[in-house]
């Protein structure tokens, strides 16, 4: 009895304790009411944000030491070694070395990521993907930390806490991983519209990119680059993945999750291995400073892109990564990339969320890395030779000689002395503040749903159907029916084509009105209307640099193409076939009945790289299917490589197949579709090669529903 009565109590109090928020003000943990947790405190309300604000460090540092040791976000990553060269000296615009020397081969270790899910999460969910890449250049590290979307969720670092907060596991029941479709995120979308331009990018096949080498990298950010004058322009870094941008569909992304959840990881590291290197170009977008507001957007908001065709992009150089890591902990897991570590000839502009990293990133690494000193560790060790007087702390590796360690000082001899800015020196760059000390968002950060509206525009028609299909899969996970109804509205106010598209799916009707201000993100005693966006401009009515309609598609090096072949195969079509393919550096994968070899109509034994019982189509980007009476005999009478041909042709791949093959095309759906400009019977194979390098073909996307796959 005494025991029930002891659970009844602990019950009570695990109730009491979820409860005891209800009707409470937000305090900080020493108890003081709080009247604004949304913007940072700042020299103005377009002005940097200020050391002394306590509820920023307080709320920031209290996320960043959440967890150890895996990262809270972008916990899942792989990395690279490579370079960078120049390509053309940008001296007018930054004195930085590795932007005015073209003979300079810089050193770099590249990460990608996925944000929201656990070091244990699969490769290919819906997510933003991390592009950071750490450049050891010879005057000290400069990290750009970026994401392979151009913009953010949010536009003050304040708020970062609560984005990931929402998207996370919800604490509840630590459900879903690696995935939004759940109430909590949407709950925080639907009340911060500042999040709907990258939630749109998130929605979009951007999310779900078919390898991390063929995905753009951008700074996010507005930089300044300041030249030998002390000039300075604003900038925003691009990086241009010369395979083109492709991605996958969602059906693929979640059957690749199955059938192989380390697919990007994998990708990356055997292309680096077979020598067929990843490359990215780096872009400008160079804005004078006298533009700064030229456009009718705000050049410090991290929710709002340039659009190329306002401000194209100047590409300067090229990263080719060309090294695996020898060992994944020591260098994947263990480096530490920094905002904040920038060089002479590059500085911040005032984006109220850049400045809050600045200070966040160098606090979370602190807490997984355990010591001031894990610029020690090899991965984070810059080339050149660092002299200060920061010693001792936890993990100390060197041992710092001499008696002194203060400045100025006689007894070392003035050492280590200051540099003149001449000498290369940083400097940082001068600007004017004259501001009151203010807790707010400036007004000009506050049009919501122009770009994402731009955005939508500039899709083709089959990517605007895979945002349709991806807003409907998420929110048709919601189980609140107020937070998929106000999703709704804010959908509509970016296009309303879209929007009714969802509503048709979800059976819901799209509210013409809510009944509460939906942007949440400003303080307690700010007037509400003051912060209400309004209408979407269109300043632009189409942005086709936005649309992977009008990416590169002239080449096929890398891509993966199943040849699916039995005893007795053709030997004169797979040997026509494979010279042109591997002239083209594509990668031949044989998919036999079963592993081991597997003999050819003259009787040569072939290396079998799969059993088609241990793979998928949704592996591969194309399908060729020799001929040979025995091989596709023996193919016809197993149904797994009927689904596999059907799979590939609902995912719009290219299908090509030579004599006797068209009789196992004659029994899957490609019969219906033979004068697809993809589907290649007896073709020339080069007809073939570039129905790959367009890869897909969207126009079959409409009368492939039907297939059963």
């Amino acid at each position: 009895m005494a025991k029930k009565e002891e659970h009844t109590k602990k019950t009570e109090q695990l109730k009491n304790y979820t409860d005891d928020a209800q009707g409470q003000p937000l305090t900080t943990r020493q108890g003081v009411k709080v009247n604004d947790t949304n913007n940072s405190l700042k020299a103005g309300p377009r002005g940097s944000t200020l050391l002394e604000d306590f509820l920023l460090r307080e709320k920031i540092t209290s996320f960043d030491h959440e967890r150890i040791p895996e990262r809270i976000v972008h916990a899942r990553g792989s990395g690279a070694h490579g370079y960078f060269e120049l390509y053309e000296n940008q001296k007018q615009y930054s004195k930085a070395g590795i932007f005015n020397d073209t003979g300079r081969k810089t050193p770099v270790f590249a990460r990608f990521s996925t944000v929201a899910g656990s070091k244990g999460s699969p490769d290919l969910a819906r997510d933003v993907r991390g592009f950071a890449v750490k450049f050891y250049t010879e005057e000290g590290t400069w990290d750009l930390v970026g994401n392979n979307m151009p913009i953010f969720f949010i536009q003050d670092a304040m708020k970062f806490p609560d984005l990931i907060h929402s998207v996370k596991p919800e604490p509840n029941n630590e459900i879903p991983q690696a995935a939004s479709a759940h109430d909590t995120f949407y709950d925080f979308i639907s009340l911060t519209p500042e999040t709907l331009h990258n939630h749109i990018w998130a929605m979009s096949d951007r999310a779900i990119p078919r390898s991390l080498r063929m995905m753009e990298g951008f700074g996010i950010h507005t930089y300044r680059l300041i030249n030998d004058k002390g000039e300075s322009h604003f900038v925003k870094f691009h990086w241009k993945p010369v395979l083109g941008v492709h991605s996958v569909t969602w059906d693929e992304a979640v059957k690749i999750n199955g059938a192989d959840a380390d697919f990007h990881r994998r990708d990356l590291w055997e292309a680096i291995e077979s020598g067929q290197y990843p490359e990215w170009e780096l872009g400008f977008q160079i804005v004078p400073e006298a533009d700064e507001h030229k456009y009718e957007f705000d050049l410090l908001d991290p929710t709002k892109l340039i659009p190329e065709e306002m401000v194209p992009v100047t590409i300067v150089g090229k990263m080719t990564l060309n090294r695996n890591p020898e060992n994944f902990f020591a260098e994947t897991e263990q480096v530490a990339f920094l905002p904040g570590n920038i060089v002479p000839g590059i500085d911040f502009s005032n984006d109220p969320l850049l400045q809050g990293r600045i200070f966040s990133y160098r606090d979370t690494q602190l807490s997984r890395l355990g010591s001031p000193n894990f610029h020690q560790i090899p991965i984070n060790q810059p080339i050149r030779e660092t002299h200060n007087n920061q010693r001792d702390g936890h993990m100390q590796t060197r041992i710092p000689k001499g008696q002194t360690a203060y400045f100025p000082n006689t007894l070392g001899g003035g050492c280590p002395h200051l540099s003149k800015i001449a000498e290369g020196a940083f400097s940082s760059y001068e600007e004017r503040i004259d501001a009151n000390k203010i807790r707010t968002r400036s007004e000009s950060f506050i049009d919501f749903f122009s770009q994402p509206a731009l955005f939508y525009r500039s899709l083709a028609d089959w990517e605007k159907q895979h945002v349709a299909d991806a807003y409907s899969f998420e929110l048709g996970k919601c189980k609140q029916a107020h937070i998929k109804s106000r999703m709704l509205w804010m959908i509509e106010q970016i296009n309303s084509d879209l929007a009714q598209k969802i509503a048709n799916n979800l059976g819901m009707d799209i509210p013409k009105s809510i009944e509460q201000p939906i942007n949440q993100a400003i303080g307690a005693d700010s007037n509400v209307e003051d912060f209400q966006p309004g209408k979407a401009k269109n300043y632009l009515e189409k942005s086709p640099a936005l649309s992977q309609s009008n990416t590169k598609f002239d080449s096929i090096a890398t891509r993966q193409i199943a040849v699916l072949v039995g005893d007795g195969f053709a030997m004169k079509d797979f040997e026509a076939m494979q010279n042109v393919l591997e002239k083209e550096k594509a990668v031949i994968k044989l998919i036999g009945p079963h592993g081991g070899t597997i003999k050819c109509d003259t009787g040569m034994e072939h290396h079998v790289d799969a059993s088609i019982s241990t793979t998928e189509s949704v592996l591969f980007d194309a399908v060729y299917i020799p001929g040979g009476k025995k091989s596709i005999d023996k193919i016809m009478s197993n149904g797994k490589y009927l689904k596999f041909i059907n799979e590939a042709l609902k995912h719009c791949k290219a299908i090509a197949a030579d004599s006797e093959a068209v009789m196992l095309l004659d029994k899957t759906y490609v019969k219906d579709f033979k004068d697809d400009k993809a589907i290649c019977i007896n073709c020339d194979p080069k007809d073939f090669v570039k129905a790959i390098a367009k890869h897909r073909n969207w126009e079959r996307m409409k009368k492939t529903d039907a297939i059963p796959v």
